[in-house]
């Protein structure tokens, strides 16, 4: 049997950092692309490219991190190039070099704005076109699986907010808002936030690789969920030794400050911190359920303690020399 070797391709990212530094620790063969390819270990790919797909012909197993998904790409077609027409031709070079492993990191986003407690059989839903394509390339992937079930194997991970140390996300910029001060609780502040840790999700793709088989796909959440008056109550107590959330002010403030950052992003053609899908985001419910038990996985790190740990190292230490990482 053919010793297995893993591809990673989005392996500069931020997750695909995190996984390299678990596989060089358990010595796990693999190789790592990115269309980034400034590091010594990492060798070029582009999605969008065919042929740069050739430099995969090694792997037994595909591991795709690579995504367009900020809220604000333009132009919106950049969203189907990368993530829909990067899988179809992962797809094709799966098959081309025989290739019957792979594992797709897709999103919740798929789900949009989903009733609390979503599990992978909820239905699409999906508000943008990060969701949408999102979707699409899932559809990819299945096809590609559904052409020859018997000697494939694919699994399909979509994660809730990935956070944790070096990125520079929703999340982090959360953090920095109430650092700042200039943090305010819009509403009551009971909607719940699915996270997911990035160190717990490079361990469960870590996990996948000796035991994925057949089709299955995983939300991935880190559990149990926080409540937003949680999150902030854990991080002022971290930062300033204080047992409570601050100034609230009621929700509508919120949305019409978001549509009026809207209306100056508009007019000076530039995207702002602030926007109405953000307000939204922030004050709806994101709670999803998830089915990983069945794997034998247990997470690493639980979520307070990856809380504490990303606030450790973003706002208490100094590591403003190391690199940082831009998401969503």
């Amino acid at each position: 049997m053919k010793e297995n070797h893993i591809g990673i391709i989005g392996a500069a990212g931020f997750l695909g950092t995190r996984l390299r530094d678990r596989l060089n620790r358990s010595a796990i063969k693999y190789s790592a692309f990115d269309i980034n390819d400034s590091h010594a270990d990492i060798s070029f790919i582009d999605v969008e490219d065919l042929k740069s797909l050739d430099s995969i012909k090694n792997c037994t197993h595909i591991i795709n991190l690579a995504a367009m998904h900020r809220d604000d790409v333009r132009p919106i077609s950049r969203y189907d190039e990368v993530n829909v027409m990067g899988a179809k031709n992962i797809c094709n070079a799966a098959k081309k070099y025989n290739i019957t492993n792979i594992i797709f990191t897709s999103s919740v986003a798929i789900y949009g704005f989903a009733p609390p407690n979503t599990d992978e059989g909820g239905e699409p839903n999906y508000f943008n076109d990060y969701g949408r394509t999102k979707y699409l390339a899932e559809n990819e992937y299945i096809q590609w699986f559904n052409e020859n079930p018997s000697e494939k194997s694919l699994t399909i991970i979509r994660p809730t907010v990935i956070f944790g140390e070096a990125n520079r996300g929703n999340v982090y910029n959360l953090l920095r808002q109430i650092v700042s001060k200039r943090f305010f609780m819009f509403g009551d502040g009971k909607n719940i936030k699915s996270m997911a840790y990035v160190e717990n999700v490079a361990a469960f793709i870590e996990h996948l690789i000796t035991h994925n088989n057949d089709m299955k796909i995983y939300n991935y959440i880190d559990k149990p969920d926080m409540d937003m008056n949680t999150l902030v109550s854990i991080t002022r107590k971290k930062l300033f030794g204080k047992n409570n959330v601050g100034i609230r002010l009621p929700k509508f403030i919120g949305v019409l400050i978001g549509y009026m950052a809207d209306l100056i992003s508009n007019i000076v053609r530039k995207p702002l911190p602030v926007s109405s899908i953000r307000v939204k985001k922030f004050m709806s419910t994101t709670q999803f359920d998830l089915s990983i038990d069945e794997t034998g996985f247990t997470a690493p790190v639980k979520l307070d303690d990856a809380l504490k740990r990303t606030l450790e190292y973003e706002f208490i230490e100094n590591n403003v020399e190391k690199k940082t990482f831009y998401t969503e």
